[in-house]
Parts: structure tokens; C-alpha cells; sequence
């Protein structure tokens, strides 16, 4: 055992600014699996025939004969075509079923004459099938049911009949969806109890219309993702995010295309949401690092402070109520967008992701000073730019994370590590320490992708970073107190609950050394009575996998007796939750 030299003080007349609930946001995009495959329960890709089913690129492959399968491009359900079958079917594989479980779903379908269609989920060499019977005339849609008599990662569903049939769209779920999500991402993302939820990008957002995602689900086009692969289903839009949201108990911040789109489009988005639906979203994103070459509708500063100002002045039109967050780069796109925006804007945005490096230490401290970094910048500019002397605009960090590795998990699906957790929860102790400048920070990407959850087919973990945050949301105080003293490697944070009843204390130890800090508890009476929760392993590489047993988990025990100095185990994050005596007191 190591023991630091250093005293560890708290004092609890060295209070400082309330820590915002909003750091720990979250941010989901459209992208990969961080929905479809990951928040979204449906099984089937391209359930509306983006693709022609029988092509390379289609999932849906042809059953019958070379001729048994056309296209109607002259009447199609939704889209550009839908699949006329004629004694014949198509088929998609991979599908992930659990022996005994229950799926739902639904075919929407038209024929000319009565007819009968076989549907068929198989799993191995066997198979549960159903027959449904079709009316004559247009688009029907009928229900069926299956039960999975195996488990499978490569189950498959059929759909056939002998007759001239054409499929508008067709969907499965598993029974235990919970409004179209997947029940087990659902449980984990109550858990993280994240309080807001940034969407829809992220640098989706600059090509997509909102419009796209909203009206009767299955007549929604589906259409190419703008950003990045696949397609956009647009199954879940606007009102599925609000369900979303509703579930998980968290705000929405929705985020406006400024790239493609335009303020009218945008200030119709506010007047649809807030005036004609009254979900009364607070928080607007205005754009996504408009900054970058990579992103949709890139323009220069000069252009785009004009975009940004025309867009918030006309949502306001709709709503002024609403909250509007700037696009942020530290540099002179922010020093930019605050001279010549600070009227229009109620927070910016900084975005900041961190690679990997090799020694352990330097790992973790990449992510705390990231956010020093960009604090540092603002805190410039509050001292430089007069636009901002009667002002307070503060910083939403909505996107942060590391970003590396290989893509285990579908597109930017990577996965993160103990050392990975470490450097999360140093991160934010950083922003504790700096509440009088940062309001909000949304990690992402929740599910998947580069996210806190990853799922398999049929099963969902929390990642070693998803911990961290659930474990400090749940457990870390409110009222941060400044600490002086250089701990070294420990990085080390203390606050106090909302209600002064317990004394938190968070300690990052990324070294391989356990450690003993001796610690001075000042204008604080401790009881005897506390808690320490520790997420500790001897590799700094352990992670969980959604389809094994948790190899990295918060452990958790209770404290007896008047603490006089903290033992901390190496390659560890810990929270300490001592009881106080009849709240604050002086000494």
C-alpha cells in the first residue's frame, strides 16, 4: 500500500456552485445501433423495402422462382416500391430469438383476389408456422404472433403463399416491447437515470427532416441516412422520442437542422412540438459543429452567425420560452459566435472526444483536461469580449466520450474498458470543480455506438463508463466543496447532499498502487454510520459484455465507525457517502 503524503481537508465552508443535474445528460443519434438495434425493438431491417428484396444490398431475400418477384413503382405502399409476390415469398435471416419468448408483429398487405399467406420463424431445423388469410382489394394489415422453441443468433422469418400478393411493410417485436422499445436497453437506461436526452445528432441532423419522422409509422419513407450508413427506417421520430423520453423520466433537447434545413422549417418544428402536440420542450439545440467541413451545410463564421440568429429569432416567434444552445468550438468559432450571438443564445455547445494512449495515467487524464481546456477558453472570454459583461452563458459540453477502437457493435460501436470508466469519472470531477461555467454535458452515445449500453440480438450491458454515471447520479452530492490539496494520481472530489445530511467524497485512483489518504473533516460533524461503493478490477482492460456475466460491477458496503482515512484500492473509482450528525455543524 501507497500513503500519500497529503492531507486530504474538507471543509465545509468552502462551498461552491450547485452541481447542475443536466451534467449528466446523454446524446442519441440516429446512426449505427444506437437506435435501430438498440432503443428500437424491431427485429426486421428494412421492414419498408428501401432495397429490392432478392439485391445484394436488401436483407430480404426471394424464395420462389427467378420471375415470382417484381416491383410495384407505380402505387407503392410507402416509398419508392413495394414487392409484388407471385407463388412465391422472401425470407431475412439473422434473427435473434430466445427459446420460449414471445414476438408480435404485423404484415400490411394487398391482393387482388382472397388468398393465403404462410408465415414461418425458424430457429435450427425447426420452425413455428402461421397462416393468414388476406382479403381481396387494398392494403390490410393483419396481426400475427410467434413463440421461439429455441434460442438463435441466426433465426429467420418466411413469408410466402400461392397466390399474387404485395407486402406494404411488415414488423416484429418482441411481446415484451414496451411502447416499440426493447424492454432490457429500457431497464438500463432507467437506471442511468440520465435527466436530458440531446437528439437527433450530431451530424444526422444537418440532412434530416423533421417532417420524415413523424405521421402514421408505417407510411414514413425510409430513406439513406445522411450522415452516415444505412437507412434511416424513420420509424422513430419526433413523438417516439417524446414517448422515449416520457419512459426513461428525462427532458428533451432537441437539436434543429441549421446545415440543409432553414429557420422556417426549424421554427415549424417548435410550432409542431410545443403548440400543437404541448410536450413544451425547453431546451433547442441550434445546429451541430457547423463548424466542420465534414458537417452538412458548412459555411464560414461570418455566414453562419447570421443562420444562427435568424434561426432563434424566428423559433422565438413561435415560442419564446424556449432555451437555445449555440454551436460552440473553442477557438475562434465560439469567440466568434458569442461577439455576434450572446443575444440569442442561452448556452454553447463544446464538443470534445478523447483517443487512446498507452500509459495508463495519461489515459485517463486526457478526458479532465479536455473539459479544463475548454472551461480555461471561456473563462478567457468572459474577461475579453464585451458582448458578454452583463451576461452568463455557460457551456453544454453535449458531446464527450473517448472515441477508439475497433466497432465490436455495429457502426462506431466500440468498446470501452476499466480504464475507459476511469477517465469518465475523472472527467466529471473536472466539471464539478468548474459549476459556475458548465450547466449541462450529454455523453455520448447512450446505446451502443460509442455508448454506456451496449446490446447483442437479445441482450443489453452497462459498459464500465455507464457505471460511472449511473453510479455518481445515483450517489454523488450536490454542493461541491473546493479542495486546495494535489493528490496526485488520486483525482479526488467531495460534495454535500442537497439536504446537508450526508458528506460525498469521489476518488480516481488510475495507478496500479492501492493507497491511504489521510483526511481533515473541517465545520463537519461525521456519525459512524456510511457507505462506499467501489467499480475496481486488477486489469485496466476488463469490460462487460451484453451476452456473458459482468466481469466489472459496483460493489457496495457499509461503513461503521468514525473514518479517519480513506482506503483506496488501485485501479479504482470510489464513492464514499459518510452520515453526518444532525447535518452541518460547526467544530
Amino acid at each position: 500500500m501507497t500513503n500519500n503524503k497529503v492531507e486530504l481537508t474538507i471543509d465545509a465552508e468552502k462551498i461552491k456552485e450547485p452541481i447542475s443535474k443536466y451534467i449528466y445528460g446523454q446524446f442519441i443519434e440516429q446512426m449505427g445501433r444506437c437506435i435501430y438495434g438498440g432503443i428500437w425493438a424491431e427485429m426486421l431491417d428494412d421492414r419498408k423495402f428501401f432495397y429490392e428484396p432478392g439485391t445484394a444490398e436488401s436483407p430480404w431475400k426471394n424464395i420462389g422462382r427467378k420471375n415470382s418477384l417484381k416491383m410495384n413503382r407505380s402505387e407503392p405502399y410507402v416509398g419508392r416500391h413495394s414487392p409484388v409476390i407471385k407463388s412465391g415469398g422472401i425470407e431475412q435471416g439473422g434473427l435473434g430469438l430466445v427459446e420460449g419468448k414471445k414476438y408480435i408483429g404485423k404484415i400490411i398487405v394487398s391482393a387482388k383476389k382472397k388468398t393465403t399467406l404462410n408465415l414461418s420463424l425458424t430457429w435450427d431445423d425447426s420452425r413455428h408456422s402461421i397462416k393468414i388469410k388476406i382479403k381481396s382489394g387494398g392494403y390490410e394489415t393483419y396481426p400475427f404472433k410467434f413463440i421461439s422453441g429455441g434460442n438463435a443468433d441466426n433465426g429467420k422469418i418466411e413469408i410466402a403463399g400461392n397466390d399474387e400478393f404485395t407486402i406494404g411493410a411488415v414488423s416484429m417485436m418482441p411481446a415484451d416491447n414496451v411502447k416499440g422499445m426493447r424492454a432490457d436497453t429500457l431497464k438500463l437506461l432507467k437506471e442511468l437515470n440520465a435527466p436530458i436526452y440531446r437528439w437527433p445528432g450530431g451530424n444526422f441532423v444537418s440532412g434530416y427532416d423533421w417532417r420524415d419522422g413523424i405521421g402514421p409509422i408505417d407510411k414514413r419513407e425510409p430513406k439513406k441516412n445522411p450522415a452516415w450508413k444505412g437507412i434511416e427506417h424513420n420509424d422513430f421520430g419526433i413523438d417516439e422520442f417524446m414517448v422515449f423520453c416520457k419512459e426513461v423520466r428525462a427532458e428533451p433537447l432537441i437539436v434543429v437542422n441549421t446545415g440543409f434545413g432553414d429557420a422556417n422549417s426549424a421554427a415549424e418544428e417548435v410550432r409542431y412540438i410545443n403548440i400543437k402536440k404541448k410536450y413544451n420542450v425547453k431546451w433547442w439545440g441550434i445546429g451541430n459543429e457547423m463548424y466542420g467541413n465534414w458537417q452538412l451545410g458548412h459555411m464560414s463564421l461570418e455566414q453562419y452567425v447570421h443562420k444562427h440568429n435568424w434561426f432563434v429569432n424566428t423559433m422565438e416567434e413561435v415560442d419564446p420560452s424556449i432555451k437555445c444552445i449555440a454551436v460552440g468550438d473553442a477557438g475562434p468559432w465560439s469567440e466568434g459566435m458569442l461577439k455576434n450571438c450572446a443575444e440569442n443564445m442561452d448556452l454553447i455547445s463544446e464538443h470534445f472526444y478523447c483517443s487512446q494512449k498507452e500509459d495508463l495515467i495519461e489515459h485517463v487524464q486526457q478526458v479532465p483536461q479536455a473539459v479544463a481546456n475548454k472551461v480555461a477558453a471561456h473563462r478567457e472570454y468572459r474577461k475579453t469580449i464585451d458582448s458578454l459583461k452583463d451576461k452568463d452563458i455557460r457551456i453544454a459540453i453535449d458531446e464527450w466520450n473517448y472515441w477508439y477502437g475497433e466497432h465490436v457493435f455495429g457502426e462506431l460501436g466500440t468498446r470501452y474498458y476499466l480504464k475507459d470508466a476511469l477517465g469518465i469519472a475523472a472527467g466529471l470531477h473536472e466539471m464539478f470543480r468548474n459549476t459556475d461555467i458548465i450547466t449541462m454535458a450529454n455523453y455520448a452515445q447512450t446505446v451502443n455506438v460509442i455508448g454506456a449500453i451496449k446490446t447483442s440480438k437479445t441482450a443489453a450491458a452497462i459498459e464500465t463508463t455507464g457505471l460511472v454515471l449511473k453510479l455518481y447520479r445515483k450517489q454523488f452530492g450536490e454542493l461541491p466543496i473546493e479542495i486546495a490539496e494535489k493528490t496526485e494520481p488520486l483525482d479526488v472530489t467531495a460534495a454535500l447532499t442537497k439536504d446537508r445530511k450526508f458528506l460525498t467524497i469521489g476518488i480516481v485512483n488510475p495507478s496500479n498502487n492501492s493507497s491511504s489518504l489521510p483526511i481533515i473533516i473541517k465545520n463537519l460533524k461525521l456519525s459512524s454510520k456510511g457507505k462506499v461503493w467501489t467499480i475496481s478490477h486488477d486489469d485496466p482492460m476488463a469490460f462487460n459484455d451484453p451476452d456473458k456475466a459482468h466481469v466489472v460491477k459496483i460493489a457496495e458496503k457499509k461503513i461503521s465507525g468514525i473514518i479517519d482515512s480513506l482506503e483506496i484500492l488501485p485501479l479504482s473509482i470510489t464513492l464514499f457517502r459518510l452520515e453526518l450528525r444532525n447535518g452541518m455543524q460547526e467544530e
